[in-house]
């Protein structure tokens, strides 16, 4: 896990690596928008923090340097009136933002699989007790049918029983 730093302030070098102490994380410096891009091309980074004096400056190459940063987390500081201290909160509030909206990605993406299964497993179920409920169906074919539905319910089971698990107050 890493950072880009993108800034020319003096004394840069010395915030990274205060950064990259306290985070448990390396830290890259770029002093302007061509050695921000060639890092970003070298490697994906966590977050990205750039100096709002560039931001400023520079607004066509910041936005371009946003546009390359892939899934690194875009963070606007100043690095003139803001210390390391304050760059660290900032980047630990953005990471801490980042999971939190993972986990309810990863909730919601969970919770809209199992409605799908659920809804897949139902219509198995259903279609393959109608079909069972007819006389005419042959032997073999029923037994089949006596084995998908079989399975349906397992399945239904299972789905039921992972959802009460992860509702259940120890989870």
């Amino acid at each position: 896990m890493s950072i880009l730093i993108v800034t020319g302030i003096e004394g840069a070098r010395n915030c990274a690596a205060l950064v990259s102490e306290q985070l448990g994380m390396t830290v890259d410096v770029a002093d302007r928008r061509k050695p921000a891009l060639a890092a970003l091309r070298r490697r994906e980074y966590l977050a990205l923090v750039i100096d709002e004096s560039m931001a400023e400056c520079d607004p066509a190459g910041v936005e371009s340097i946003c546009e390359h940063a892939g899934l690194a987390i875009p963070i606007q500081i100043n690095f003139a009136l803001s210390g390391a201290s304050r760059l660290i909160r900032e980047i630990r509030a953005a990471l801490s933002r980042r999971e939190r909206e993972r986990a309810l990605a990863r909730k919601a993406a969970t919770a809209e699989i199992e409605t799908e299964l659920k809804s897949t497993v139902a219509g198995l179920l259903l279609n393959s007790q109608l079909v069972l409920a007819r006389t005419e169906v042959p032997t073999p074919i029923a037994e089949k049918l006596r084995l998908v539905a079989d399975l349906a319910s397992n399945l239904r089971e299972q789905l039921n029983g992972q959802r009460q698990m992860r509702n259940s107050p120890a989870a």
